[in-house]
């Protein structure tokens, strides 16, 4: 059956499914926090428009034909019937305003990721593959504001311009991950909140911790990059699973 890409809540239907998946996997795997955090997708070449979960939404119950489409340089975006949650508003607008290379943009509080941003010193030190991943590739936002409405937003996004960093850990907040689609983005929100529990159980242990040097550490972050297709087998499977469960995410 052919979809009328004109019809409101239909057009970028592929797009739209595959969000919704990963708004449904986030939940059973327990990174998602009630009807709060929200996922974003830019649809145009400027990515200025772009598709959000829409407000006060259980991820659980989040369907391709619910996602919200806007574009960040309309602010009557907030005054719209089905308006978006004013803090995704104002943290994923500013983003795909500030920084066009940020076409999926994942903020979530899972639970890991959280305990990272709320220590004095919330970097993450290689002592894994999948720590490694990360090297050198974060930003740690030490200046927490409160929620985050328009200027708290745009304080983020100005963080946020240099392509190599696709991770924000959000001191006394969470976390805000980038990627090119919505696979790269919810396979590195997966990664790093993977990477999040090995090294927060770790310091449980009140053993020394063996971090791998500059260099091992760097080749394993370069070698991640270039590993072809992980990300888009991550999604796909994930996308199988719920389709075999007749999930209704892609209606």
């Amino acid at each position: 059956m052919s979809l009328d890409d004109t019809r409101p809540n239909i057009a970028y239907w592929q797009e739209r499914t595959d969000l919704a998946a990963a708004f449904r996997w986030t939940a059973r795997l327990n990174m998602h926090e009630a009807v709060a955090n929200h996922f974003s997708l830019a649809v145009n070449d400027a990515g200025t428009q772009f598709l959000i979960n829409p407000n006060q939404a259980h991820f659980s119950r989040i369907r391709a034909s619910d996602l919200l489409l806007l574009d960040a340089n309309d602010p009557s975006a907030l005054d719209r019937p089905d308006a978006p949650d004013p803090t995704a508003w104002g943290l994923h607008g500013s983003i795909h305003r500030r920084c066009p290379h940020a076409r999926c943009v994942m903020h979530a509080h899972s639970i890991f990721s959280t305990v990272l941003a709320s220590l004095a010193d919330s970097t993450l030190p290689p002592i894994d593959q999948n720590t490694a991943t990360f090297y050198g590739r974060t930003v740690i936002d030490e200046q927490f504001g409160g929620l985050a409405f328009e200027e708290e937003g745009e304080r983020c996004a100005s963080m946020l311009t240099d392509p190599k960093k696709k991770v924000m850990i959000m001191g006394n907040h969470g976390v805000l991950v980038l990627g090119d689609s919505v696979a790269d983005a919810f396979n590195r929100l997966y990664y790093f909140e993977r990477a999040a529990e090995t090294y927060i159980r770790a310091l449980q242990t009140g053993q020394p911790l063996r971090v791998l040097s500059h260099e091992i550490a760097e080749k394993t972050a370069c070698e991640l990059e270039d590993y072809p297709g992980q990300a888009e087998a991550h999604l796909s499977a994930i996308r199988e699973i719920l389709d075999t469960e007749n999930s209704d995410y892609a209606t």
